[in-house]
């Protein structure tokens, strides 16, 4: 979709659609007082008829009539003025934006819905309106031949400007949504592609690819360079299938320094990538099964977000690097009561094949390491304990840094991929005690994603480290105002939103 900006009066468009938007229980003022005024009060009378309140992401079309008039006005509702913020006009941008797409309209105007209201900047409006409107216009069709009538999509979103001091502002918002949005709609395709295609040789080419078109360092690890290096409990996961792990390094502004004149240590975001998670040994219920090709979630995650700080030429070093793979079972595939050697020299017993993200964020939290990181943030579809607690509104977050959690945390508000903090007291250490290997990969049901955590933690001793659970938030099963069913790219705007913003050490 290509989002612009012209100066001009919204009541003057004659596109196919135009969007304006209400408060809920108050009356049209500017731009959608002054459509009103064009369509001779008929906006005044709809409120009257209460057939529109302007409840959050309440949703009106008029038709219209006459020359010089669009052929549709879309009411789209705000819900109350003080409670507006960043989330609610990425919804109300969305839930016009699909609207749109819905009804066949494939250019339209729009005014900027909220700035000023609510304390949001004209910037940050026009970033919420260009990310939630190309956000919600998302669809994944690569793969549907049967014939039917063409689908069409909204292709051009004009958002119209009467006030010239405000343009600049509002180019700069709508450039970074864009930015945004593209990354986050590719780690949805990602996310979406079957196991068959999304291997993790797949991941590793679209990493290369990110690094030429966006100027990125890649580097990609074959079994032959992780074995010399170590990574046994990567290799062990992988051992299972015919489809080769990769490790894949990404890197942007290495060469960026401090105010000080010092080279910074490095963001480093990890993510988990098992491009298809049938349990092992372990096997999981066939009933669902299908949704494990969502399982590298947490990968599609961080090579989004790479995407993301680069078209932004975010200034700080930023690494990202994916452990991918696939965990089957086989004859070669590791077993139950096995014990796999880390990159670090820690061992761990395995108790349960399932439990095997975990197992490869061992051997990439331990290749952080050698960054000597800032930060290390690690995403992963990893328990369904974390769902059970959380359901599907939150992400799962541990940490053993809190000023790290405080910005990560605070980073989810503003971006609205919200997080919810867990505990990780030592108490909870004894859940994964081995008394054959340094620790075991599963602490049983109570817990059960704290005790994973656990795990992760001994490998993160030397940095400031955060964990962000995503299995509840990674896909969804339904659709909401500006996400479709299916894999959602959570996590890709939290990341360079955490960037984007970074600016002291937390150590």
């Amino acid at each position: 979709m290509n989002i612009t900006v012209q100066q001009g009066e919204i009541q003057k468009r004659t596109d196919e659609a135009v969007v304006v938007n209400l408060f809920e229980g108050a009356k049209p003022s500017g731009a959608t007082a002054a459509m009103n005024t064009a369509l001779n009060g008929l906006i005044s009378t709809v409120l009257k008829g209460g057939d529109f309140a302007g409840k959050k992401n309440e949703i009106l079309v008029l038709y219209t009539q006459g020359p010089g008039l669009p052929k549709r006005i879309l009411l789209v509702g705000l819900g109350k003025r003080n409670v507006l913020s960043l989330e609610s006009l990425r919804q109300a941008a969305g839930t016009a934006a699909r609207k749109l797409q819905n009804l066949g309209v494939e250019r339209a105007s729009t005014v900027l819905h909220g700035a000023g209201a609510g304390g949001v900047t004209v910037e940050d409006a026009a970033q919420a309106l260009a990310e939630g409107s190309l956000l919600a216009c998302y669809r994944f069709d690569a793969y549907v031949t049967a014939e039917g009538p063409p689908r069409k999509r909204l292709k051009a979103l004009t958002i119209v400007e009467h006030d010239s001091s405000r343009l600049s502002a509002l180019r700069k918002g709508v450039k970074a949504g864009k930015c945004l949005g593209e990354a986050t709609c590719l780690a949805r395709d990602l996310a979406n592609q079957p196991g068959n295609k999304a291997t993790p040789t797949y991941l590793a080419g679209v990493a290369r690819q990110l690094a030429r078109r966006n100027g990125l360092l890649c580097r990609i690890l074959d079994e032959n360079a992780m074995k010399k290096l170590g990574m046994g409990a990567l290799l062990g996961v992988s051992q299972g299938s015919q489809q080769p792990a990769r490790f894949i390094i990404l890197e942007h502004g290495r060469s960026n320094k401090t105010k000080a004149g010092r080279a910074d240590g490095p963001l480093v975001f990890v993510g988990k990538g098992v491009t298809f998670d049938s349990g092992g040994i372990s096997l999981k219920p066939g009933t669902g099964m299908q949704d494990m090709k969502f399982d590298m979630c947490g990968a599609a995650a961080v090579l989004g977000a790479m995407q993301a700080v680069a078209a932004l030429k975010v200034p700080q070093h930023i690494v990202g690097l994916i452990a991918a793979t696939e965990n089957l079972p086989s004859a070669t595939a590791f077993k139950p009561g096995d014990v796999l050697k880390t990159l670090t020299g820690q061992t761990i017993e395995i108790i349960n094949t399932d439990a095997e993200g975990r197992l490869i964020l061992a051997d990439a939290l331990g290749y952080a390491t050698r960054y000597n990181p800032a930060a290390v943030i690690d995403l992963a579809t990893l328990t369904g304990a974390c769902v059970v607690a959380l359901g599907n509104h939150a992400s799962g977050l541990m940490a053993n840094n809190q000023a790290l959690a405080d910005r990560v945390l605070k980073a989810g508000e503003v971006t609205g991929e919200r997080a919810w903090q867990l505990p990780l007291w030592d108490e909870y250490r004894t859940g994964i005690h081995s008394s054959v290997a340094d620790m075991k990969n599963a602490g049983g049901r109570e817990g059960g994603a704290i005790t994973a955590a656990m795990l992760l933690a001994e490998f993160t001793k030397s940095y400031p480290w955060v964990h962000l659970d995503i299995a509840g938030t990674a896909w969804s099963a339904k659709t909401t105002p500006y996400i479709a069913k299916g894999g959602v790219g959570v996590g890709v705007r939290l990341l360079t939103q955490l960037a984007r913003t970074w600016e002291t050490s937390v150590r």
